[in-house]
């Protein structure tokens, strides 16, 4: 059977369940067993690293419109019930249901998480696995499988808070990345993979620093990848953060983990590229990192750096999140002020 048959049986299957249940922790259950993070839908998308480059698209797309219709009909059905448990009880009800209740205050999801989740639905929409890992690393993974070794000055920017001397809290997600290389088998396709988290560093805390932060990488490899896929995969990204008629530009870098390396920076949203204090009056705005993947990373992965290559990029849902929603100040994430908080408050 198909991966487009799967969903089309994952939902007819689904479909019928949510029609069937009259309770609403049952409800509950199938929407965890359908979509949560462990659900049906993403382990049949686990089998998307099988298919064709032109296939994960496809499936990809018919993925979120399953989703989508199965998200639906549950706040449908369960709109039902909860109406029919409220009539169930007020015809038990012996108090005035008719005075004024009092009002709930419920949770929702912090404004980094629902920026990251963003982020990760393109990716999955993609093909993409994410995969996470340790936030305790080794010097190892961190720092000398991105092929900086311990003399390379480009440590200094990455000072981070040491455990012992072989152990530190990561500075990067970019661990996961030759973790997830050295265990994957190419034989059975290529690896489009990304990494979010959280990272560390010394770092001095103010407007723009944090010594907590989190982060994004991405990563693909396999036969023939090239600096223009790079820029296609971040052309869709960026256009659907910050709008479709969003244009980027790549300007040269160094990263010890990529070769070449570039900066890539977006139109401004704000002026659309004529200048203002957003962009510091450039019309551009910084956004990411990104490279071709260095050929010694790959060899030190055991791959073959004359037969595969691929590109990686990283950015940082916090600063993503300064940029769309006009924050001035990163602190304001992690302060737990329910002033500032409650505006991303998620609707319904």
């Amino acid at each position: 059977m198909s991966l487009k048959e799967t969903l089309e049986q994952l939902k007819t299957d689904a479909l019928s369940k949510i029609e069937a249940t009259q309770t609403l922790d049952s409800l509950n259950e199938i929407r965890v067993q359908v979509l949560g993070k462990k659900g049906s839908i993403t382990e049949v998308l686990r089998g998307m690293k099988d298919l064709s480059p032109e296939m994960r698209p496809v499936i990809g797309g018919f993925a979120n419109e399953v989703r989508d219709t199965l998200t639906t009909e549950l706040e449908t059905k369960k709109e039902v019930l909860e109406e029919a448990a409220l009539n169930a009880a007020l015809e038990k009800e012996t108090i005035d249901v008719s005075l004024p209740g009092q009002e709930l205050n419920i949770g929702t999801s912090h404004i980094l998480t629902q920026v990251m989740e963003e982020i990760e639905d393109v990716f999955l929409g993609l093909g993409y696995e994410i995969i996470e890992g340790y936030e305790i690393e080794q010097d190892h993974y961190n720092f000398e499988r991105m092929n900086i070794p311990k003399d390379h000055p480009a440590r200094d920017m990455q000072d981070s808070f040491y455990i012992n001397d072989e152990i530190l809290l990561r500075t990067h997600t970019s661990p996961i990345q030759a973790r997830t290389m050295e265990k994957h088998d190419f034989s059975k396709g290529s690896l489009r993979m990304i990494s979010p988290g959280k990272v560390f560093r010394r770092d001095s805390d103010d407007a723009t620093h944090s010594h907590q932060f989190h982060q994004i990488e991405g990563l693909v490899v396999a036969e023939g990848i090239t600096m223009g896929d790079l820029k296609g995969t971040l052309e869709v990204l960026l256009k659907k953060l910050f709008g479709e008629d969003r244009e980027i530009r790549l300007r040269p870098s160094y990263f010890p983990f990529t070769e070449p390396s570039v900066e890539v920076d977006i139109s401004c949203f704000k002026c659309g590229g004529k200048g203002c204090n957003v962009c510091k009056q450039t019309g551009w705005i910084e956004i990411l990192g990104a490279g071709i993947i260095h050929p010694r990373v790959l060899e030190m992965s055991g791959i073959d750096s004359t037969k595969y290559s691929g590109f990686a990029f990283g950015l940082g849902p916090d600063r993503v999140a300064m940029l769309k929603y006009g924050v001035n100040d990163i602190r304001y994430f992690y302060q737990n002020d329910l002033r500032f908080l409650e505006q991303f408050r998620v609707k319904g």
